[in-house]
């Protein structure tokens, strides 16, 4: 309403037919309301008329449904109903869930509150900013036609028997229809927030905004890891292939360099190429490891504790496979913690367990250190907490002071075959 042209655009048009098709809805649903309780009344004596009861609570749905298609001429955005998906097919069925949810009844106490009170006040609002306006505006036409050019009614309550008082009714009616477009569209704005306040099922947004949410973040897990192997895999094709090539060709022409100074300084290059070669495969490993793409968590997370600088124990049990991004996130936590036990810890020995058990899979990764691990003090656990919430997932860290160290990891997730993993 604060632009400039709101008074030529079509919301004040739209504010009034909102408030129209209001009052005549209303006007519909008290009459409605009044018989269905005479008839009610009525047949309550012979018991014919409970039934009569149960189709009167169920009146606000189509009242809501009809609030929300005007609320279309003021209101942009839709209003969800939110009403339940009955469990099994059938009338019972739908009844039992329409009666037991809170929308049919909210749906209800709207369609009583338009019946007793909102459409008079849209009747006085559409009289009061329109009609009485209106009517003053077409005071020379009043006195060209119902007067004979000799008197004219404004309001039924003064008399105009000049032209020239004729004219200024009618300028001043037309001053006050744009006041009176502000005040209708205030109205229609106020009467679109009750019946959005009353029929939108704030639960149901708020849990269709939870699963897009959910829905998002594993759209990003899965691009990560898409990513991770896409890098994992440039490297091991390009840049690592090139350095064996590189090596191999440093490695013939030492052999081939006569004793002295070149060949000491081909050994020096073929040994540093050597060394490259070897941190390449350390990254690549640590990006994706093959061997979780090929073989699966157990083998993975067997490779990864024959790699700890401590012994490491592993008794890791899975009848089948997670999905990609629980397989790849549950691994790099146990490479992180197994880290964290060689760098920090002290300890003598470590061990791995989990399995698959109502539907979670879980992981431990206990060592005989000397404790006070803190994960919120650059461990990296930090950055896997937040990769296990993102997999709905939970990460524990228990260490006190002289050990032992307990790391526990669980995921929401089912076990595929591994052929159907392959496939």
């Amino acid at each position: 309403m604060s632009r400039p042209g709101f008074l030529l655009s079509a919301w004040p048009w739209r504010s009034a037919a909102y408030l129209c098709t209001g009052a005549v809805t209303g006007a519909a649903v008290l009459v409605g309301v009044v018989t269905v309780a005479v008839v009610c009344g009525a047949l309550a004596l012979v018991l014919v008329g409970l039934p009569l009861l149960v189709v009167a609570a169920l009146g606000g749905i189509p009242v809501a449904w009809v609030e929300r298609q005007r609320l279309r001429l003021v209101d942009r955005e839709p209003v969800s109903g939110g009403h339940r998906v009955p469990a099994a097919p059938g009338l019972r069925a739908w009844l039992r869930t329409r009666l037991r949810e809170r929308a049919t009844w909210r749906e209800l106490g709207h369609a009583l509150l338009v019946a007793g009170l909102l459409w008079p006040v849209e009747v006085l609002a559409i009289t009061v900013a329109l009609l009485f306006p209106l009517s003053m505006a077409a005071t020379p036409l009043l006195m060209v036609t119902a007067g004979d050019g000799q008197e004219a009614k404004v309001l039924k309550q003064w008399t105009v028997t000049t032209w020239p008082t004729a004219f200024g009714v009618a300028v001043l009616g037309l001053l006050l229809m744009g006041l009176g477009a502000y005040l209708l569209a205030a109205t229609a704005g106020a009467r679109a927030g009750l019946a959005r306040l009353l029929l939108a099922s704030g639960e149901g947004e708020l849990a269709a905004r939870v699963v897009e949410l959910s829905r998002s973040r594993a759209r990003l897990v899965d691009a990560f890891e898409a990513e991770r192997r896409r890098i994992e895999r440039d490297l091991h094709d390009g840049a690592q292939q090139r350095l064996v090539g590189l090596a191999m060709t440093l490695g013939l022409a030492r052999l081939d360099a006569p004793p002295g100074p070149l060949a000491d300084r081909l050994t020096r290059a073929h040994a540093e190429a050597g060394k490259v070669l070897a941190e390449l495969r350390e990254l690549i490993h640590g990006i994706h490891p093959k061997v979780l793409d090929d073989h699966g968590l157990q083998a993975a997370v067997a490779d990864a504790a024959d790699r700890c600088g401590v012994p490491v124990d592993v008794d890791l049990e899975l009848p089948g496979r997670p999905a990609r991004a629980v397989e790849s996130a549950a691994y790099f936590v146990v490479c992180e913690a197994l880290a964290n036990v060689a760098k920090h810890s002290g300890a003598d020995r470590a061990r791995v367990s989990g399995g698959h058990h109502d539907g979670r899979l879980f992981l431990e990764v206990r060592d005989d250190g000397r404790g006070g691990a803190d994960a919120s003090a650059g461990s990296g656990l930090t950055g896997l907490a937040d990769r296990v919430s993102v997999l709905d997932g939970r990460l524990a860290l228990t260490s006190p002071p002289g050990g032992p160290t307990l790391l526990r990891v669980e995921f929401p997730c089912q076990l595929t075959k591994a052929a159907d993993r392959s496939a």
